[in-house]
């Protein structure tokens, strides 16, 4: 069976969510896009937010992990993704490790990209991702080992308040 490599920069870093749907997922190491900015846009049901997406953007970078998964695998992440919603798109991208080297990974970008806002500007309402969801990211940063100061940059996105109880459990078994 073969395998290719996933890059998650959303709620995939978190191991709970990725194994939902894709168990053999086994984290490889973190990498880094280069020339990719993250941003959030259209809002998630599952999330009561808006939902992660990499914008192409000159001098930016975003943070992730480097999942290997079974070739098996790939479509139910595809679908996990919306791809079958024109929601995101998969592509390859080429992702440096921290020890330099550049690996290929499949990752997912929305199929609209959100404007880059100006400097100082503050993250839309629209485009703000639920506390939950944040929380599944930050969670997910931290146990994948991202930078230090990545992960302050991602505590500092504002976001918005989930309406009614939902825990994290409830959010990741709905989010199949």
């Amino acid at each position: 069976m073969g395998k290719f490599l996933y890059f998650a920069y959303g709620s995939n870093l978190l191991s709970k969510r990725i194994h939902l749907k894709n168990p053999s997922a086994v984290r490889k190491c973190v990498g880094k896009l280069k020339d990719y900015r993250l941003d959030f846009m259209h809002y998630s049901n599952r999330w009561k937010g808006a939902a992660a997406t990499i914008v192409p953007t000159p001098g930016h970078t975003v943070w992730g992990a480097i999942w290997e998964l079974d070739d098996s695998h790939l479509a139910s992440l595809d679908h996990q993704e919306g791809v079958h919603q024109n929601m995101y798109f998969r592509f390859d991208a080429n992702i440096e490790t921290t020890e330099g080297n550049l690996i290929t990974c499949k990752t997912y970008q929305q199929t609209e990209s959100p404007e880059l806002l100006n400097e100082g500007e503050s993250l839309p309402l629209d485009r703000r991702p639920s506390e939950l969801y944040k929380s599944v990211i930050l969670e997910g940063a931290v146990e994948s080992g991202l930078p230090n100061d990545y992960i302050e940059q991602l505590r500092k996105i504002p976001s918005v308040p989930v309406k009614g109880e939902l825990n994290l459990i409830e959010a990741l078994e709905k989010s199949n």
